[in-house]
């Protein structure tokens, strides 16, 4: 059992959750800078309006990414950062500011991998009806083509969305996440299938204006069941109930948005229940929305699970099990089981861009952050996906997160970071789980 000796071992990041900055060098405001600090939609009202202070601590920063032995880096870029106004007028100092974390990556022997949509959409574009909008893709576009036409001389990994479940679901249909709205039934579709084509636009402009030969994706989450038993009809059983959109209430699945983004079509059993309200795409946009991956990106922390028996607990769970800070389930087998299932379903190479655990850390009295706790939970996980790599092509691992960082709606409580915050002096500690990484890089995961 081994990893590829090219496996891109990394850590991942997102711009609003670490950069502040929030109106500096001309950045235009995102839905998130305008929805927090009020109304008690972030606990304590906190904003990331400074967060981790990266955009002033970029160079500190990937020294430490270098310390611990990063081999890749995923970070998202902020798109009011690029086109303060969501379209239109480029910002050059933002632009420069990506370019130069770039290159101080490259020059310290770390591989970029750029995520371009983080959730934190322009409010100059929402209130003019963001992505119910149906200009919404060619605005996306729009903005792809500035960061593409900069940055892909030197970016080979791209990834169009992060976790749309989220930013649909959350912003817009629960109302949880910025913009903190909630819309019917029918306008999520709207926005859903506005959101496929900015996708897609997103990804056939990189096959096609790229200044080298990029490998591009989307990174929805995935939820995966788990087999009961090693029996196979447990285990076709735990597939079906993974991609069975009601299991996840169709905008929160990962087959609500990978299905046609690789299969070219909805699926089936959302077609069935909803084909009265479901957007219809016309040939040429079903080909853009099925423009093909060169990769699955995937963010996979917790397996699944459906109430059941007395006691009211999920199948995944019993009186006690372990669980992170924020109460999810600690179930290493996620990893293999949901890495498999997304093979058999869509054919490509997985690569895992966020797995982590969120936690109450803190400096220790001997000025260490002993998170045995993180170490426990990664070698856990690693391990099931050591597994997976014998069996299907792994191509990298996103350590969730590089620093501890604003963590949306829960505000700076929860911490996922290798390297520890102290957010009033800003000062950062790599923690224990960062040097036990560091020793599972430098042995390409024989250790494990």
């Amino acid at each position: 059992m081994a990893f590829a000796e090219d496996f891109l071992w990394g850590a991942a990041t997102a711009s609003y959750q670490i950069e502040g900055a929030k109106e500096e060098d001309g950045k235009g405001l995102s839905v998130w800078d305008v929805a927090t600090g009020k109304d008690g939609l972030v606990k304590y009202n906190e904003t990331g309006a400074k967060a981790a202070d990266h955009y002033h601590r970029m160079k500190e920063d990937v020294a430490l990414m270098k310390e611990i032995g990063l081999k890749a880096y995923r970070f998202s870029v902020s798109w009011p950062r690029i086109l303060p106004e969501g379209s239109g007028a480029v910002n050059e100092k933002g632009i420069g500011f990506y370019s130069d974390l770039v290159d101080e990556l490259i020059s310290n022997g770390i591989e970029p991998v750029l995520t371009l949509f983080h959730w934190d959409y322009p409010y100059a574009l929402e209130t003019r009806g963001g992505w119910l909008n149906k200009d919404s893709s060619e605005w996306f576009l729009e903005y792809t083509k500035v960061v593409v036409d900069a940055l892909s001389d030197r970016v080979k990994y791209w990834i169009t969305l992060n976790e749309p479940q989220c930013s649909l679901g959350l912003g817009y249909y629960y109302g949880k996440h910025a913009p903190f709205r909630k819309y019917t039934v029918p306008e999520i579709f709207k926005m859903g299938a506005n959101m496929l084509l900015a996708h897609g636009k997103a990804a056939r402009y990189l096959h096609e204006n790229a200044k080298q030969k990029v490998f591009v994706s989307m990174a929805p989450f995935l939820i995966p069941f788990l087999p009961m038993d090693d029996s196979s009809q447990s285990i076709e059983k735990a597939y079906r109930d993974t991609f069975h959109t009601e299991e996840m209430w169709f905008i929160m699945s990962t087959a609500y948005w990978s299905d046609p983004v690789c299969l070219g079509h909805y699926p089936f059993d959302m077609e069935e229940k909803y084909r009265d309200i479901l957007p219809e795409f016309t040939n040429e946009e079903w080909k853009l929305v099925k423009e093909p991956l060169d990769f699955f990106g995937v963010n996979i922390y917790q397996s699944n699970g459906k109430k059941t028996g007395p006691d009211g607990y999920p199948v995944n769970r019993f009186q006690g099990s372990p669980h992170t800070d924020l109460g999810w389930t600690v179930s290493p087998e996620a990893l293999y089981w949901g890495t498999k299932f997304l093979y058999k379903r869509y054919n490509l190479p997985i690569m895992i861009t966020e797995n982590g655990m969120s936690e109450h850390d803190w400096i220790c009295l001997d000025g260490h952050v002993h998170d045995a706790y993180r170490i426990d939970f990664m070698q856990r996980y690693l391990t099931e996906l050591k597994r997976a790599s014998d069996e299907i092509p792994i191509l990298g691992y996103m350590h969730w997160s590089f620093i501890d960082n604003f963590e949306w709606a829960e505000g700076y409580d929860p911490r996922f970071g290798l390297v520890y915050v102290d957010y009033r002096t800003q000062e950062r500690t790599i923690k224990d789980s960062g040097y036990w990484y560091k020793s599972i890089i430098e042995t390409g995961g024989k250790m494990l």
